[in-house]
């Protein structure tokens, strides 16, 4: 399903911040860590845009459309991402992301 496969790549991202000790420090100098981490926010993006609208629909918390747009971002202007806006999306957005995702899965 859909939501299990961002729920996939939200751990991935805490994986990545778990190798890194949480280091955003580590994470302004490494670009393999930028990297690793932009392309799980890319595909979580990409999946958010195969989701349907129902599920959409019946989760209007979850700022969906954000995500999608930030997708394009990330893809469209990557030389131009803002380091310590990524590292925000880490921090906040993915946990929180991940945390609706499961509980529409798990009510």
């Amino acid at each position: 399903m859909i939501l299990d496969k961002i729920i996939g790549y939200c751990d991935r991202i805490d994986g990545n911040l778990a190798r890194y000790q949480n280091s955003f420090e580590a994470f302004q100098r490494d670009l393999l860590f930028q990297d690793a981490c932009s392309m799980c926010i890319v595909q979580i993006g990409e999946l958010v845009g195969q989701l349907s609208d129902e599920v959409k629909a019946q989760n209007p918390a979850v700022p969906w459309r954000t995500i999608k747009d930030t997708r394009n971002f990330y893809v469209h202007a990557y030389g131009s991402v803002d380091i310590p806006s990524v590292w925000e999306t880490l921090q906040q957005d993915i946990p929180a992301l991940k945390a609706s995702c499961e509980k529409i899965l798990n009510p």
